[in-house]
């Protein structure tokens, strides 16, 4: 009788062991469905010793596009916002300024007229970056960079930027790592800007951050210590086909999972999806105005120039198996703050 006591204790033994670890959701605030499915299935059969789609862990490439699939990118982009609101520092410095457009539209809008927003373009948006991000060393952009992601909060949610990331998406991040997954950023972002809290806020190190980048030059000091200077040269413009681009350039590995949520993340969920063995692509869709936000204008939801997800990127998502994460049926919890 004693083997089949040992059976059965080893037995037990095992079943105790499935049942903690079915117990242990890596990933709470998901609905049940296909979407979450998709990220257990595809990390469980890319890590499977001897399986048909075994991915060895120097392989395990994971990307992220931030703004609208990290964490909230409207009514603006944090780094617009914060590129506005240097806007009075340098009149400040250089008072001229102050009756330029589109510097003199800035101040209005910081004043309270809303209205002035819509006088801004793309040109005017360009010529506000590269007048607050470039001209400057590196470390004193670094520092009031630092300081902004501090003090300044989002006017909706009263609450500072980093604190809106995506809890879902935070699930995602740390289960993939969990599982032998390294975890980038690709974003459209400036690079620098992102890499200030990367690290603290995601749990992804600052050379992991492939982002917008403009050039530096190296100098010395009146006392001889060298240093940089961001310049107003674009090296990479990492949206569209920049993203695979700087995938590329920066990492030197094609990722066999991307996420992203918009038609600026298309390319590099196509340059994902073009590998060889098991492949994940997700596309996170707003649809929830309530909770968070809801534009497209995918499904008939409302047009929006930040964070455009067409319909035609939505037809294309279903056509090649991308999987569309629906924000308020996928995801029965937002931020890590809501009870």
């Amino acid at each position: 009788m004693k083997p089949v006591r040992n059976i059965i204790a080893l037995l037990g033994i095992v079943l105790t062991s499935f049942t903690t670890t079915s117990a242990q959701d890596p990933l709470p605030s998901w609905n049940d469905g296909p979407a979450k499915q998709a990220i257990v299935d595809f990390v469980r059969t890319t890590t499977t010793t001897g399986g048909a789609n075994f991915v060895p862990p120097e392989e395990r490439i994971a990307t992220f596009d931030q703004d609208g699939t990290l964490w909230v990118e409207h009514p603006m982009y944090s780094q617009v916002m914060y590129c506005l609101e240097r806007v009075p520092a340098l009149v400040k410095e250089k008072p001229e300024l102050a009756k330029v457009a589109p510097f003199s539209t800035v101040l209005e809008l910081l004043h309270g007229d809303r209205a002035a927003m819509d006088k801004l373009n793309m040109d005017d948006l360009l010529k506000i970056a590269a007048a607050t991000l470039t001209g400057i060393s590196v470390e004193t952009f670094e520092a009031e960079a630092k300081q902004w992601l501090a003090e300044a909060k989002n006017p909706r949610w009263k609450k500072p930027y980093t604190e809106l990331t995506y809890q879902p998406m935070q699930e995602v991040l740390k289960f993939l790592r969990a599982n032998g997954f390294k975890t980038f950023i690709v974003t459209g972002g400036g690079q620098d800007f992102v890499r200030q809290y990367s690290e603290k806020t995601y749990g992804i190190p600052p050379e992991q951050v492939v982002g917008t980048a403009a050039g530096t030059k190296y100098g010395y000091a009146k006392d001889g210590q060298p240093f940089l200077t961001k310049e107003p040269k674009l090296l990479l413009n990492d949206n569209d086909a920049g993203k695979p681009e700087g995938i590329h350039l920066m990492i030197g590995r094609r990722p066999v999972a991307a996420f992203g949520n918009s038609t600026g993340d298309q390319q590099m969920l196509e340059y994902t999806r073009a590998g060889s063995g098991a492949r994940l692509a997700m596309l996170v869709l707003h649809d929830d105005a309530k909770r968070e936000y809801a534009y497209g204008p995918a499904t008939g939801l409302p047009d929006t120039k930040v964070g455009t997800f067409t319909q035609k990127l939505y037809d294309k998502a279903k056509k090649d198996g991308w999987i569309v994460i629906s924000m308020k049926n996928d995801w029965n919890k937002i931020f890590a703050f809501e009870e």
